[in-house]
């Protein structure tokens, strides 16, 4: 074979690689009950934080941790733990999306975006976004 068509099959390996991968990966939101499902798998998911439930932030093993109550777009509660510190208004937000996974009953979120009603203020004022990473 010759090194240009070795060169051609490695790129189109590579490109339906990049597009597997690009795909599996979507942007969709999920629930609990389907992350559960797959363990170690990460998910995104859109909820609303439990205002009745505690938000504790500590310290553990020199690392800080948020531990607060979601409830998902089909309703299911769950308990939720970041490795952050509690973004600024934590209490006051609207919506919660999360990237994570579940380890046994909780769900591990690596990331998170706050939306808070002020974005959606007519006059603009107010306006407040914030990503956790």
């Amino acid at each position: 074979m010759k090194k240009s068509h070795i060169a051609g099959l490695l790129f189109v390996v590579i490109a339906i690689g990049a597009i597997i991968s690009t795909v599996y990966n979507a942007d969709t939101y999920s629930n609990f009950s389907e992350a559960r499902e797959h363990p170690g798998r990460e998910f995104q998911i859109i909820g609303e934080l439990v205002r009745d439930k505690p938000i504790e932030e500590k310290v553990v093993d020199n690392t800080l941790l948020l531990t607060f109550f979601l409830t998902d777009n089909q309703g299911e509660e769950n308990q939720v733990t970041y490795f952050g510190p509690k973004p600024q208004d934590f209490e006051k937000i609207d919506q919660v999306v999360m990237i994570g996974r579940f380890e046994k009953d909780v769900f591990i979120a690596s990331s998170l975006l706050l939306k808070c009603p002020s974005k959606y203020n007519p006059e603009g004022e107010g306006t407040t976004e914030f990503a956790a990473q």
